[in-house]
C-alpha cells in the first residue's frame, strides 16, 4: 500500500480478528490491523501506520454497527493495555478466541481438527487472584499502556479484586504523604517499583511492597495504613530487587508483619502460596482447565504420569487421585520444595518431585527404569524447545496433555510432535482470562502404535552382501548416532534417509499396508545425523 495513506482516514469493513483482539480488515490488498472493530461492522478507519506487510489503524466512527457492539464499561480501557475485548459482548470475544485457536492450530500445526466453543467464566469480572500495579513518580500506580512503559494511574481495576484496589490506593496515599519517591528505569534511581497483592477463596489477601534498596523509611506507618484499610489482610512483605532491569518480584524477601504466604484451595487441595509462587490467577477457570487435561490423560488408576513445568505441582496433585504415580520436574528449587509441601499437606503419597529440566528428568527416570504412560506438559508463552520434543518422544509415553498458553507456539510443537509419531486428538480451549487477549488450550496426543505405520519384513537370500547398505546395521547406526550426537533415530528414519541417498529400502519396509496411514518423516536435526553416520560407515560419500 502507498505510504501516502498514513495519517488518513477509509471506509472498510471489518472481517475478524487478529490474536491481540484487533478487528481485521483489508485495504488495496493489505491487511489492515483495527483498534475497537467489531466484526461484520463497516467503519471509517483512520490509518496509524502504513507499513511493507500491514497497516495499523483505529476506529473514528462506526457506519453499521454490530449487534455485538458494547460501551466499554471500563473509563480506563482506552489507556489501559490490559483488557481489549471491553466494547463487545463476552460471547463475541469467546468466539474470537475460538477462531484464534482454530486458525492458529491450522495454518502453523497442520492440525485438522474443530475447536469447540471455548469455555467460558461463569464470573469473567474481579476473577484475578495477583495484581501486580507498577509505580511511576507523581505517585502513579497502575498499569502500563500498551506497549509502552508508561503508568497510567488506576483507581479501580474491574478485573482485580476489590482488596487489591484498597490497598493500591493506601500505598499511593502514604507515599505522597511521606514523600517517598518511585522507581524510575531509565536512571535506576527512586525506591518504590510495584505493588504486589495475592488473595485468595476465603477473601484474605497478601501484600508486598517491590522496592530498589534494603532501607525504606516509615514503614511502620505503612503497615498501620494497610491493616486499617483492609480488614482480610494477612501479611505484610517487604522484597527487594536492586537490579537495573523491568523484573517485577526481587530476590530477597523480609516479613514487616503477619505471615509471608497463602493458603487457597484448587480442585479440593489445599496449596501455600508465597510471593514469588506460580499459580493460575483464575482459581474458578483454573478447575475447569485441570478437569479437561484429567479427562485427555484419560487416567484408570495404574499410570505413572510426568508432570513437566510443574511448578508447586497443582496439576501434578490434582492427577494423582487417579494415577499410580505422579512424578513433576521443575527447573526452580523453591518451587520443588512448595510442591513436596503441597503433597504432605494433602495427604497425597503417591507424588515426587525432581529439580530439573525435562532432559535431566528423562536420564533420572531412564536409570530408574521408569517409562511415564502419560506425560503431561504446562510450558511457558514460549512453548517447548525442540529438544524438549525430543526428550518426551524418547520416553514414548501412550499420551502427552499440553496445557498451552499461547495458540501459535502450541501450534508450532503439535507439528513438531507428528514429526514424532503423535496425533493431536482432542482440543479445548478454556477462558481464563477474560477481557484479556490471552487463551488457554488443551490439547491430547497419542502415540501411533507400530500397526499403525509400519510392516518389516527381510528375506535374508535376496540380501545383496557387497551393497552399501551391508556395511552396517541399523543397530550399528543407531548406536553411533546416539553417542556422537546424543539421539535416537528408528529404523524407519534410518530407511527414510538410505533411500534418499540411493541405497534401495524395500518398499514394505517405509509403507504401512494399512490404508491411508500416516509415516512420520525424518526431522532435519535426525536426518543429518543420519547422514553423518552413512558418511561414516562408508556408505556414502
Amino acid at each position: 500500500m502507498d505510504r501516502m495513506m498514513e495519517h488518513t482516514t477509509q471506509r472498510m469493513t471489518i472481517e475478524g480478528y487478529s490474536s491481540d483482539g484487533a478487528g481485521v480488515a483489508r485495504l488495496d490488498g493489505a491487511v489492515v490491523f483495527v483498534k475497537g472493530a467489531v466484526r461484520g461492522e463497516t467503519c471509517q478507519v483512520y490509518l496509524d501506520k502504513v507499513g511493507r506487510s500491514a497497516v495499523w489503524g483505529h476506529v473514528t466512527a462506526v457506519e453499521v454497527a454490530s449487534s455485538s457492539r458494547l460501551e466499554p464499561d471500563c473509563p480506563y480501557y482506552e489507556r489501559c493495555g490490559g483488557c481489549c475485548y471491553r466494547h463487545m459482548t463476552y460471547a463475541e470475544e469467546l468466539e474470537a478466541k475460538r477462531q484464534r485457536v482454530e486458525d492458529a492450530l491450522h495454518r502453523i500445526g497442520g492440525v485438522d481438527l474443530p475447536v469447540p466453543p471455548v469455555l467460558g467464566a461463569v464470573h469473567p469480572e474481579r476473577y484475578r487472584n495477583k495484581a501486580q500495579f507498577p509505580v511511576a513518580p507523581g505517585p502513579r500506580i497502575g498499569f502500563y499502556q500498551k506497549r509502552t512503559h508508561a503508568v497510567t494511574d488506576v483507581e479501580d481495576c474491574l478485573l482485580q479484586s476489590e482488596a487489591a484496589g484498597r490497598l493500591r490506593t493506601t500505598t499511593r496515599n502514604w507515599m505522597a504523604q511521606f514523600h517517598i519517591p518511585a522507581y524510575q528505569e531509565r536512571s535506576g534511581k527512586g525506591l518504590v517499583r510495584h505493588v504486589y497483592v495475592r488473595t485468595n477463596r476465603k477473601g484474605q489477601s497478601l501484600y508486598c511492597l517491590l522496592v530498589n534498596g534494603e532501607k525504606v523509611p516509615h514503614l511502620n506507618e505503612l503497615v498501620g495504613a494497610l491493616r486499617a484499610a483492609e480488614p482480610g489482610l494477612v501479611g505484610v512483605v517487604l522484597g527487594i530487587n536492586e537490579k537495573r532491569n523491568n523484573v517485577i518480584l526481587g530476590d530477597r524477601y523480609r516479613t514487616l508483619w503477619g505471615q509471608d504466604y497463602l493458603d487457597d484451595t484448587l480442585c479440593g487441595l489445599t496449596f501455600r502460596l508465597s510471593v514469588p509462587s506460580f499459580y493460575q490467577v483464575n482459581p474458578e477457570q483454573t478447575e475447569v482447565l485441570y478437569g479437561k487435561a484429567a479427562e485427555f490423560a484419560a487416567l484408570t488408576g495404574g499410570e505413572t504420569v510426568l508432570d513437566l513445568y510443574c511448578g508447586i505441582g497443582t496439576i501434578g496433585l490434582t492427577l494423582a487421585g487417579k494415577a499410580g504415580m505422579v512424578i513433576g520436574a521443575e527447573v526452580v528449587p523453591e518451587a520443588v520444595e512448595d510442591a513436596w509441601q503441597n503433597a504432605r499437606r494433602n495427604g497425597v503419597s503417591n507424588a515426587r518431585f525432581l529439580c530439573g529440566d525435562a532432559g535431566q528428568a528423562a536420564r533420572q527416570l531412564a536409570e530408574e527404569g521408569i517409562r511415564p504412560d502419560v506425560v503431561c506438559v504446562d510450558p511457558p508463552r514460549k512453548g517447548l524447545s525442540e529438544d524438549v520434543v525430543d526428550t518426551v518422544a524418547a520416553m514414548a509415553p501412550r499420551r502427552v496433555v499440553y496445557v498451552s498458553c499461547d495458540p501459535a507456539t502450541l501450534a508450532r510443537d503439535l507439528a513438531r510432535f507428528a514429526e514424532r509419531g503423535y496425533t493431536a486428538q482432542k482440543v479445548t480451549a478454556v477462558d481464563l482470562f477474560p477481557r484479556t487477549a490471552h487463551v488457554e488450550t488443551v490439547v491430547s496426543l497419542v502415540r501411533k502404535t507400530p500397526d499403525d505405520y509400519i510392516h518389516v519384513k527381510l528375506d535374508l537370500d535376496d540380501l545383496n552382501l557387497t551393497a552399501p547398505e551391508a556395511k552396517a546395521t541399523y543397530s550399528e547406526i543407531k548406536k553411533y548416532v546416539l553417542e556422537k550426537f546424543g539421539l535416537k533415530v528408528s529404523s524407519l528414519y534410518i530407511a527414510q534417509v538410505k533411500e534418499k541417498y540411493g541405497i534401495i529400502e524395500r518398499e514394505n519396509y517405509n509403507k504401512s499396508k494399512k490404508e491411508n496411514a500416516v509415516v512420520p518423516q525424518c526431522p532435519k536435526r535426525k536426518k543429518d545425523a543420519i547422514v553423518d553416520a552413512l558418511r561414516h560407515f562408508k556408505m556414502i560419500k
